[in-house]
């Protein structure tokens, strides 16, 4: 099982003294040290207007580590399609893949704030339509020869786009919250990514969604593919600091980009009405291991040891949520590329061996 460094920029909290522009290039840096600590990969969120996180532009964050970095994958975390043009999208990460040498993987997903819709003119009760239309295009785009693409979202004339990417394909992965999404992901064969909370409340676990994955590829006739998951993490026998933060993460940040008017949700996304009503009565002592990776080094790595018998091939993880003081991030990288990591079996044994080296 490998792991990655995973941000979604939240830096909207009372009386906040880092600014936007310091956190982004404190995510900028703590790639870079990603890379350098034998990390697997690095998702960098897409967010826009501080409704939830402060990065808008993960691909050129990580188009401006790539001289600075030897091995790390470069991904969003995820591209909020109903935001954007597909053939943008498609064109982007391509350009991406090339300057990179083909350490690309990408990620999609509707995303859930209406809030970062209006402003762009997307239709938010639509999400689902329009993302599914847009991965087709996506496709066809990083496929060879000429295309064409005609439908209620898209009419797009036979074409192709410069520059091809380098991977053929690209790793493709869907950000799933739920069945919709899963579906989507099976129809079009791409790999999955879940957000472990989502999991627990819709499938009852990891384990059963991943199962259901499984069997939506039996029914739609595409293969499974790679299998991921991301994390909150806070490394500590003493976790009241991890309690806190991801507390003032979920009241500041999560609560506040979902709605609970079943009115202004899409058919697909009724479900986040019971996600507010667990965050709003959660408790700092009810965080448990269905969202957060807390306390000892020994307590993470059993908990990891779980999840990797679920099939997941990587977990992403995410250090600097909850306004993280920048060197407790740092210092929480290091140990768990020194202490748990190890534990594992991967790539980052060797790339950490090669480095230690170095």
């Amino acid at each position: 099982m490998e792991f990655g460094y995973f941000t979604l920029s939240d830096n909207h909290y009372p009386n906040n003294p880092r600014t936007p522009n310091d956190f982004v290039l404190d995510i900028r840096e703590q790639t870079i040290l990603a890379d350098r600590l034998g990390y697997h990969s690095a998702w960098i969120g897409e967010h826009h207007f501080d409704s939830l996180g402060v990065n808008s532009r993960p691909d050129l964050l990580l188009a401006s580590v790539i001289s600075e970095t030897a091995h790390i994958r470069l991904a969003p975390a995820v591209a909020v399609l109903p935001l954007h043009h597909p053939v943008h999208v498609a064109e982007t990460w391509a350009t991406l893949d090339l300057l990179s040498g083909g350490r690309v993987d990408f990620a999609a997903g509707r995303g859930y704030d209406r809030r970062e819709y209006a402003p762009f003119g997307s239709d938010f009760m639509k999400s689902a339509e329009y993302f599914e239309d847009s991965i087709k295009v996506i496709l066809k785009a990083w496929g060879d020869g000429p295309w064409s693409h005609e439908s209620e979202f898209h009419s797009i004339p036979e074409m192709e786009i410069t520059p091809k990417p380098v991977q053929k394909p690209i790793p493709f992965y869907t950000a799933s919250f739920s069945t919709t999404s899963l579906e989507i992901a099976a129809r079009h064969g791409t790999n999955v990514i879940w957000a472990p909370f989502a999991a627990g409340m819709v499938y009852g676990g990891l384990d059963k969604a991943v199962e259901a994955y499984h069997a939506a590829c039996d029914r739609e006739g595409t293969d499974p593919g790679r299998k991921m998951c991301s994390y909150f993490i806070y490394v500590d026998e003493d976790d009241a600091y991890g309690r806190r933060t991801q507390m003032d993460y979920f009241r500041h940040c999560a609560l506040p980009a979902f709605t609970g008017d079943p009115a202004k949700l899409p058919p697909t996304m009724q479900y986040f009405v019971k996600i507010i009503e667990i965050l709003e009565d959660m408790q700092a002592q009810d965080l448990s291991d269905k969202s957060i990776l807390l306390g000892s080094p020994q307590k993470v790595i059993d908990t990891l040891k779980q999840i990797e018998e679920t099939g997941m091939d990587e977990v992403i993880l995410y250090f600097n949520v909850g306004n993280k003081d920048k060197e407790i991030v740092k210092e929480q990288m290091h140990l768990f590329m020194d202490e748990i990591a190890p534990h594992f079996e991967g790539e980052h044994n060797a790339r950490r061996a090669r480095l230690q080296a170095a």
